[in-house]
């Protein structure tokens, strides 16, 4: 059934079986109206000083509440264009509507920000080409063993510290590799778990031996900075003491196929496929490039964060 709002006459109506004494009951099935309907007008327009409810006052009521409701607000070409600009840094309309809230400039709706959007596809725009999108395929494994390179002696996760999952200090990393396609390159990621700061590295290749080079190299850019890594069971890693030796952080590993552990890193590899999506090659990505892309991430506003960018924090 659609929803229809009470008319004036039957507010009138309404004030008059009230004064011939009907119970809102009663009222409901003469107006033909449910009797909540009845009890939610009577409750929220009756005047508070005497309890009474005046037709003409509820409907004065009705009309102002209806002019200033969200969905009478109209937004200029002028308010879009500075959704526009933040958009065109790779936000997403949420951190866009969170940043501008944060900053009082705007009050705006992601919705309202993705309806823009797909007006401004329709159209023939290329807003939308902004946007990331990863649609992201699972494979079922039915609880196989891991079939990735073994290694005796690694500290697994259940043996960090309860600090680390708590994320209330800076300097605990999760750590994984991005493969691109027709060569060996690949990219490193590390994200501070706190604050979602993100570093990448690019890798000449996915050894143990390309990987401790760069990884040592981005740790040495915050020293102090990094207590702890965790990271997946790739084979990459398995020089992982060597890394503890040259930079004093200590290495934990996730369980197989668990990657909900790394659960930070993950995220910040979906983020970074919005510049290094999945089939491309990245046999021609440079380091500058890696750390131009890392500074757009760690420049976006972001939710958990109260709409700080994870620089600011």
């Amino acid at each position: 059934m659609t929803y229809r709002q009470l008319t004036s006459e039957e507010r009138y109506m309404l004030a008059a079986l009230r004064r011939q004494g009907l119970n809102q009951s009663q009222i409901a099935r003469a107006l033909g109206r449910h009797r909540s309907t009845v009890c939610r007008e009577v409750s929220r327009n009756r005047t508070r000083a005497d309890g009474r409810y005046r037709a003409f006052t509820a409907q004065e009521r009705s009309n102002g509440r209806r002019s200033r409701s969200r969905r009478n607000l109209r937004f200029t070409a002028a308010d879009f264009a500075v959704v526009d600009q933040l958009l065109c840094r790779q936000w997403s309309p949420e951190q866009v509507c969170g940043h501008l809230a944060r900053h009082g400039q705007l009050s705006i709706s992601h919705e309202t920000i993705y309806r823009h959007v797909w007006r401004d596809k329709k159209q023939g725009g290329l807003l939308y080409t902004h946007l990331r999108g990863a649609r992201k395929g699972r494979r079922k494994r039915y609880g196989s063993d891991d079939s990735r390179g073994r290694l005796a002696d690694k500290r697994m996760i259940s043996e960090r510290p309860a600090e680390v999952e708590a994320r209330d200090r800076v300097g605990h990393w999760e750590g994984d590799t991005v493969m691109g396609a027709g060569s060996k390159d690949c990219v490193l990621t590390l994200v501070e778990r706190k604050t979602g700061l993100v570093l990448i590295g690019k890798l000449a290749d996915r050894t143990a031996n390309s990987l401790t080079r760069r990884i040592v190299q981005l740790i040495h850019r915050h020293p102090g900075r990094c207590e702890t890594v965790t990271s997946d069971n790739g084979t990459e890693f398995h020089d992982y003491r060597k890394i503890e030796e040259l930079t004093g952080t200590t290495f934990y590993f996730a369980r197989p196929y668990h990657s909900w552990e790394r659960g930070s890193n993950e995220n910040a590899n979906g983020l970074d496929r919005q510049y290094l999506p999945k089939g491309m090659s990245m046999a021609s990505i440079t380091q500058q490039q890696c750390n131009a892309i890392a500074r757009k991430l760690n420049m976006r506003p972001r939710k958990r964060l109260g709409f700080k960018t994870p620089l600011e924090c």
